[in-house]
C-alpha cells in the first residue's frame, strides 16, 4: 500500500484516509482546510487505494452504476492500515469520502483502534450496511457524518436511498449513546469533497478521546 504522510510525524492525533488519485490531488487544500479549522497539530496518513470498489467494500454486492461490481477486500484492507495504527501513545481516527467514508464507518466497528469517524459523503446505500450497523455496534466514540443536499435526487434508484439511509445511519448512532453530528452540504456528490472531508477530520479531532 502505497502511503503519504502530510503534517507533523511527531503529533499525537493521526488522521488514516484510504484515497484514491483525484483525493490525492486535492490534498493539499484538504491540509490546509484542516490547519485553519482546528489549529491543531496532526500527522495525515493518505494511504493508496488500488482497487476502490474491491478493497474498500466489505462484502460482495452488485454494480449500482457502471459494470464494476463490489468485492469484499475491506477486511484485508484494515489489516493492513491496522499496522500503521500501533503506537498506544497516539490517537487515531479514520475518515475518508464516498466508498472510503463507508469503509471507515465499517472499520469502526471491526476495531477499537480509532476513537472518531470522519465519514463524508459515505455511500451508506451499499447494499445490507444499515441491517449491518442495526445488528452490530460501532467501538468509536465519535462519528461525523455528512451528505450533499442534491445526492439522493438521482435516477439511480440504489443511490437515491443515501438520503434515506443517512438520517436512518444518523438516528440509530445517536440513540446508542454516540456522539453524532450529521452535516448537510449544498451540491452533489462530487462538489468540495476535499473540503466536506477536512470538516468531518476537524469535527472528530475537536471532539476529544
Amino acid at each position: 500500500m502505497e502511503i503519504t504522510e502530510y503534517g507533523d510525524n511527531n503529533a499525537k492525533k493521526v488522521l488514516i484516509q484510504p484515497v484514491d488519485g483525484h483525493d490525492l490531488e486535492g490534498m493539499g487544500s484538504e491540509i490546509n482546510a484542516i490547519k485553519n479549522i482546528t489549529n491543531e497539530s496532526f500527522l495525515l496518513l493518505a494511504m493508496k487505494i488500488e482497487n476502490w470498489n474491491a478493497d474498500l467494500s466489505p462484502w460482495k454486492a452488485p454494480a449500482v452504476f457502471g459494470k464494476e461490481e463490489f468485492g469484499e477486500g475491506a477486511e484485508r484492507t484494515l489489516a493492513e492500515i491496522s499496522a500503521f495504527c500501533s503506537d498506544r501513545s497516539k490517537t487515531y481516527y479514520i475518515g475518508g469520502y464516498s466508498l472510503a467514508g463507508l469503509f471507515a464507518l465499517w472499520a469502526a466497528y471491526r476495531t477499537d483502534t480509532f476513537c472518531g469517524v470522519a465519514a463524508a459523503s459515505p455511500s451508506v446505500w451499499f447494499p445490507g450496511f444499515d441491517t449491518f450497523m442495526e445488528q452490530n455496534y460501532i467501538k468509536a466514540g465519535s462519528v461525523y457524518l455528512s451528505l450533499g443536499d442534491r445526492e439522493e435526487k438521482t435516477r439511480n434508484r440504489v443511490m437515491a436511498t443515501v438520503g434515506e439511509k443517512i438520517r436512518k445511519a444518523h438516528l440509530l448512532l445517536v440513540e446508542r449513546g454516540v456522539d453524532c453530528t450529521l452535516e448537510w452540504n449544498e451540491g452533489n456528490h462530487f462538489k468540495d469533497n476535499e473540503i466536506r472531508t477536512a470538516r468531518a477530520f476537524a469535527w472528530v479531532m475537536r471532539r476529544g478521546i
